[in-house]
């Protein structure tokens, strides 16, 4: 007795359909409910459509370096940038780099323009300051622990509790050290201004005048007093504190070591970047572990060596230099010995990772890099709103007229379609939304332009899956076989089509910079969805609807009426029997035998 034949197994959106809706139904209600958790109910919008201010730099290298403009430092001009335009109170701020020697600033509408360019388009600050006090803060905020420069404890500076003593226990130490930081022969005259200092020189000796350490212990008092008020955790004191410092005035200063931020009178500057000739994070092979090596110009050896020599003779704190770079403490080792020859290291409890930025950021003083702006373009809140509408007119637009188009065309069909794009749009926008805050993605206008080319995309997917069911039907075919002989063959188009479109997308995102990268970022999205869509919810829905009278009779107005797609009638072939096989058929339809 022979087997008999295995038939094809149904494919899952054919046998269990509802699994597949069940799927979407579940990405729909997560995606929505990450939306509205996490408070991300719109999408970020770029500085075209939100307003603001584009600044384009270029890098330029000095001369002598041709090797200077490559990943490293650009990458770290982009964190110095970033800290900067943070320190003037801009959030969602985009600093980014484009191709290899461009960086872009995007900073949104309510920051002053001017301060803005002068800020990102200048050399880092970076500045040897001697310590003269220090204390604890309070801890650092996640965000700002995770987003904040990386800060090391070298060794010599010991524990928080030696060398951040508190300002209650330490008060009369600290204001003695900033007293005599103020009568330092480099420091600025405290008194209340230049004409008044000179007509007092005219008048006596600094040895003998009476008004000088008056003068120098109420600056010193004020000092002290802002430094027990300064609260490092609050980024607006921390911008205020070190706004117009010249480097040779003592000032206050912030920083975080670890977890907690820190807080520190620091003297007047001894050392500034430019004398810094180079600096890295390396291994140290005898000893195995990370370290930092510097390098100072023959100028600036000269100034290191006599510094840490004075340093060396002192007491923690006021043994340690703080290495500051845009107003912020990334670092303060302590001296045990005057630093002759040029070069210095400092050890401690380094990674790999600490050791090596903090290389780059010393390196950043003296990074034989340069800026000039390419552009500046700026956005006005008005317009980019005016923008934003036309978009959304032009998107409405484009998808009432595919609307049209379908009903007038495939009629009870026109539904699925117009339902798919509603699952499509609900998932982009979703997604959309929550990738503003994941990874900073912004809907610029070209994004915008790239979801109104993705309704196209996506309705043409549905109309050669719904041609492909008419072919059948033309053939003689009822539904429900129509629904399930159409499916590999649509199938297999629509993924070829969008391969097309997303090898293209991504093409294009990867040659292209800049506000382009929305179009082919949106692009390429809005056709996996396309597929997501296809697959999970319009054949499913195609299944389930070849079971119902309306569409299985080929109603009218169902889209799928033969008569007027001028089906042929059913298909017959003949089957042979017995001894008079050769005159005798037996018509048995096709549409029987596969059913």
């Amino acid at each position: 007795m022979a087997a008999p034949k295995k038939g094809r197994r149904p494919t899952g959106a054919q046998g269990r359909p509802g699994r597949s809706l069940a799927i979407i139904l579940i990405a729909m209600v997560a995606l929505t409910a990450g939306m509205f958790l996490t408070k991300q109910t719109t999408p970020r919008l770029g500085i075209d459509l939100a307003g603001g201010t584009s600044i384009t730099l270029k890098a330029k290298s000095e001369p002598g370096k041709p090797d200077a403009i490559n990943e490293t430092n650009m990458n770290t001009a982009i964190g110095i940038i970033e800290r900067r335009v943070n320190g003037l109170g801009v959030s969602e701020a985009e600093v980014q780099k484009q191709g290899q020697d461009h960086i872009i600033v995007n900073i949104p509408k309510g920051t002053n323009e001017q301060q803005a360019r002068d800020q990102v388009g200048t050399t880092a600050q970076l500045y040897f300051r001697p310590v003269l006090a220090t204390a604890e803060g309070a801890p650092v905020a996640p965000e700002a622990n995770q987003s904040g420069s990386p800060s090391a404890a070298p060794s010599g500076s010991g524990s928080p509790s030696a060398s951040a003593p508190t300002p209650s226990s330490s008060a009369t130490s600290q204001g003695r050290a900033v007293s005599e930081a103020l009568k330092a022969p480099n420091a600025p005259s405290p008194s209340p201004s230049a004409s008044e200092s000179k007509k007092a020189d005219d008048k006596a000796t600094p040895s003998t005048s009476p008004s000088a350490p008056t003068a120098d212990q109420a600056a010193a008092a004020d000092l002290q007093a802002k430094f027990a008020a300064l609260d490092c955790s609050n980024e607006a004191q921390r911008t205020a504190v070190t706004k117009n410092v010249k480097p040779e005035d003592p000032t206050l200063a912030c920083g975080k070591r670890g977890d907690v931020w820190y807080k520190w009178v620091l003297g007047p500057a001894q050392v500034n970047g430019q004398d810094v000739k180079d600096a890295k994070g390396i291994i140290d092979q005898q000893r195995g572990i990370w370290i930092v090596t510097m390098q100072f110009t023959d100028k600036g050896a000269d100034k290191f060596a006599k510094i840490t020599g004075e340093l060396a003779a002192k007491q923690s704190p006021q043994n340690q230099f703080a290495i500051v770079l845009d107003g912020e403490v990334i670092s303060d080792p302590s001296v045990s010995q005057a630093l002759t020859g040029g070069n210095a290291e400092i050890s401690g409890g380094f990674t790999q990772q600490s050791a090596m930025d903090l290389g780059n950021m010393l390196s950043y003083g003296a990074l034989p890099l340069s800026f000039q702006e390419d552009s500046v373009t700026t956005v006005s809140a008005a317009l980019g709103g005016e923008q934003l509408k036309a978009g959304l007119i032009a998107g409405a637009i484009g998808l009432a007229l595919v609307v049209i188009y379908l009903l007038a065309y495939y009629r009870g069909l026109a539904f699925v379609a117009i339902i798919s794009l509603i699952v499509s749009g609900i998932l982009t926008y979703t997604i959309m939304a929550l990738l503003g805050k994941g990874i900073g993605f912004a809907l610029n206008l070209p994004a915008v332009c790239g979801a109104i080319v993705a309704i196209g995309i996506t309705a043409d997917s549905f109309i050669v899956y719904f041609e492909r069911i008419r072919d059948e039907i033309r053939e003689g075919r009822t539904l429900r076989p129509a629904v399930e002989r159409a499916w590999p063959r649509a199938r297999r188009t629509i993924l070829v089509s969008d391969f097309v479109s997303f090898l293209a997308a991504a093409v294009l995102f990867i040659v292209t910079v800049g506000k382009v990268q929305g179009f082919a970022f949106t692009l390429g999205l809005t056709t996996l969805l396309d597929v997501v869509v296809v697959f999970l919810f319009t054949k499913p829905v195609m299944t389930l609807l070849a079971r119902t009278n309306f569409f299985a009779s080929g109603h009218p107005w169902s889209g799928l009426d033969p008569k007027r797609l001028g089906a042929k009638p059913p298909l017959r072939r003949s089957r042979r029997t017995g001894s008079d096989a050769a005159a005798a058929t037996v018509s048995v339809p096709v549409d029987a035998k596969e059913a």
